[in-house]
């Protein structure tokens, strides 16, 4: 394992089992940073680097790429979903919390289009079980009369989600924010702030 020097040159204190979660919560951060500048391939050593521990912590907590991507995923849909329980949850500020994981994430993107998703029967059904729970989300915040939850049109917020997501590209997340704030502007819905779920 490598041990990373403070600034003054010593080893930083070895906090034991109770650094885990902590540990965690920053590979996860580093993952999604690293994975949204240099794509899902990027070096798992740089995700280690960007947390500030060594590579036997990553592997303690996720064994391969695809368990910290996995892992990413999981935590951009429970920050919607969060998003969506809080007190007062209205559409607008829960689409603002789901474009700015659009904005960051490409492996998110691919997660909304399940349907899509390739890898294997269990990688299609983690992304489609991912994808109905960013719906049920979704749906619990529509107001009667919403454009997007017209009954006798069930697959139109879906649909949104995927057009908007769609047209999140761009060298910046600065210029993906642009242009996905436009596409939801297109579609006449109203977003809050782009912004990822603080509680």
């Amino acid at each position: 394992m490598t041990q990373h020097l403070t600034p003054a040159g010593r080893r930083p204190a070895n906090r034991g089992p109770k650094a885990a979660a902590g540990n965690r919560a920053a590979l996860v951060d580093a993952a999604r940073e690293i994975f949204t500048a240099d794509g899902l391939d990027a070096p798992l050593s740089r995700i280690a680097r960007r947390a500030g521990v060594g590579q036997g912590v990553l592997y303690r907590h996720f064994p391969d790429r695809h368990a910290i991507a996995a892992a990413v995923l999981e935590e951009n849909v429970r920050q919607i979903e969060q998003a969506a329980a809080a007190q007062g949850a209205r559409l607008d500020t829960v689409l603002g919390v789901l474009t700015w994981h659009l904005t960051q994430s490409a492996a998110f993107i691919g997660l909304l289009h399940a349907d899509g998703a390739n890898g294997g029967p269990s990688v299609a059904a983690f992304a489609r079980d991912l994808s109905e729970r960013v719906e049920r989300a979704l749906r619990g915040c529509l107001r009667d009369g919403h454009r997007l939850g017209a009954p006798e049109r069930p697959d139109d917020l879906m649909l949104a989600v995927a057009m908007v997501s769609g047209a999140v590209t761009g060298p910046t997340r600065e210029e993906r924010a642009r242009r996905a704030l436009a596409a939801w502007r297109l579609l006449g819905v109203t977003v809050g702030p782009v912004r990822p779920f603080e509680g």
